[in-house]
């Protein structure tokens, strides 16, 4: 279902767009490699040696990951629909 001069599917590509945008983003990330520290690098604590089997290359602790998760800003999207307000502007 399309609206206005939308061709029939627009909203779907729109959709799958969006999706293949954050997959690329997701994919792109750095992972950690090479050599797991022992003990971590912010806090010193160690690092469980199932932790540093799991992740190759890992430098941080559990606590001092979610630390920095909650500190995380959220980037601002990409407006791909285009609400009236910001097409008026």
């Amino acid at each position: 279902m399309a609206g206005g001069w939308a061709k029939d599917g627009a909203v779907s590509e729109q959709i799958e767009a969006s999706i293949n945008d954050e997959l690329a983003r997701l994919k792109a990330r750095k992972t950690p490699v090479g050599e797991s520290r022992t003990h971590c690098a912010e806090c010193e604590e160690p690092i469980p040696e199932a932790r540093r089997a799991a992740l190759p290359g890992v430098k941080l602790c559990i606590e001092c990951v979610r630390e920095r998760d909650q500190q995380f800003q959220a980037r601002g999207g990409i407006n791909r629909r285009g609400s009236k307000d910001s097409q008026l502007k």
